[in-house]
Order: C-alpha cells, then structure tokens, then sequence
C-alpha cells in the first residue's frame, strides 16, 4: 500500500526553493510516485499564494505549473467535516480536513507552534519532514 500523506505548505515551499534538504526528497518521492499526495483546492491555494508572495522571487509560469502539477498528481479532496482543532493558528485545521477526506496516514510539516503539537488525530499522525524520510527510508 502507498504511504498517502498531506504536506504543509512551508514543506512545499522548503522543498521548491532549496535541493537536496527532507522537504525535496519528499517532494521527489511524490514526483515519482513513492508516495501518494492527497490536498485539497484550499492547500493548493494557499501554495500559490505563499510563492506569489514569498521573498525569493518565482516567475507566475513556474507557479502555474507547480499548480497544474500538484492537481494532476495529487488526490483531491472536498473535506466535508470542518474541525477546529488547531487553536493557535485555525487555519491549519485544512491539513487535518484533507488528511481525514483523503483518508491520509500523515501530515508532514514543519510547523512546530502548532501542527506538529498535535501528535495524532484520528489515526493521523503529524511528522517533521527528516522524521518521514527517515521512517519512509526504512519502510
């Protein structure tokens, strides 16, 4: 069975900007289908305007493309329950809506303040992209 997992947006962005760290070798994994994305519109959203507005400087067809990509390599979720279990930062709650519609195995991210404080949820566990590699290298 395929490892399905939802990436934070900050795991794309470290990923996109930055070769050869955790958050590129998850995003090669994906790419080459060792793993199975599953996000949802509102992620896929939110990535876009991350880049469109991130210090390092990404030409618009590099953005459309990583969107066009994402979509047609990914699972795409409507999340039909909205959960309010991420207090410090509710916006987050989407990672964990997506991962429940998508029936996902982890939310990879870096955000320690907030996803990554819930350890599990459902059945859901949140990992650091060196923790995922290091397990997934394993698996």
């Amino acid at each position: 069975m395929t490892t399905k997992v939802v990436l934070d947006t900050n795991v794309f962005v470290s990923g996109i900007f930055w070769e050869g760290n955790y958050c590129s070798q998850i995003i090669d994994a994906w790419r080459s289908g060792k793993i199975l994305l599953v996000t949802s519109l509102e992620i896929v959203q939110e990535l876009v305007e991350t880049l469109r507005d991130f210090k390092i400087e990404m030409p618009e067809e590099m953005i459309q493309e990583w969107q066009t990509m994402i979509i047609e390599n990914s699972i795409i979720v409507i999340p039909k329950k909205k959960l309010d279990i991420v207090k410090g930062d509710p916006k987050d709650n989407k990672f964990f809506e997506t991962a429940i519609a998508g029936e996902a195995q982890y939310i990879v991210s870096q955000d320690r303040k907030h996803i990554l404080k819930i350890k599990e949820y459902e059945g859901i566990k949140t990992i650091h992209p060196e923790e995922f590699m290091r397990f997934f290298k394993e698996d």
